[in-house]
């Protein structure tokens, strides 16, 4: 039996990126990259959601207003930390396949988080991973962002799915087109 070609992925930290662009050369990549974590369209879009929802369209790293929040996911560090200590610490083998994605073994990530849309969106991933809740199909904006207020911006957060629905229409998710598994 043959291997399959997979998709390849490429250090990236790109600005002014496309919707379409920035899923086809980091997110999928990264999706495939996590073979711990079943690829899936809808973890696709879930995640591009959330991209274009934080950062107002894939514009800013850090977050509005002086908050912690870095990246184009807008991920705190501690939440970030908080995935390392109680959730990686105990998956040796999707630990492995996240320190991958830095820039070097060396690397500070939280400049990783900020700088390296691969490591980023890996990250993304695994927060939506370890949820209890099932992810919500492919092509269904409402549940995915009522998904994304539940297990990202949570009840405390100042988002809403209304605004995640929005910004999804108004940044061009909607003429993205996503792959459905991870061959070439």
């Amino acid at each position: 039996m043959s291997a399959k070609a997979m998709i390849p992925l490429e250090f990236q930290c790109i600005d002014n990126i496309t919707p379409q662009i920035f899923t086809t050369r980091v997110i999928e990549p990264v999706l495939c990259h996590l073979s711990e974590i079943a690829f899936s369209k809808a973890a696709s879009q879930l995640l591009l959601g959330t991209a274009l929802h934080e950062s107002m369209g894939l514009k800013h790293r850090r977050q509005v207003g002086g908050g912690p929040a870095r990246s184009l996911f807008q991920m705190e560090p501690a939440t970030h930390d908080d995935i390392w200590t109680n959730f990686l610490a105990y998956r040796d083998a999707l630990k492995g396949q996240i320190e991958g994605l830095l820039s070097s073994p060396t690397a500070n990530k939280h400049l990783e988080l900020e700088f390296n849309d691969n490591y980023a969106a890996g990250m993304a991933r695994v927060h939506y991973f370890r949820a209890p809740d099932a992810l919500p199909k492919s092509n269904d904006l409402i549940s995915q962002s009522n998904y994304w207020k539940k297990h990202y911006n949570t009840a405390l957060g100042a988002g809403t799915p209304t605004k995640y629905q929005n910004d999804w229409k108004a940044h061009g998710g909607p003429d993205v087109l996503f792959r459905i598994d991870c061959s070439i």
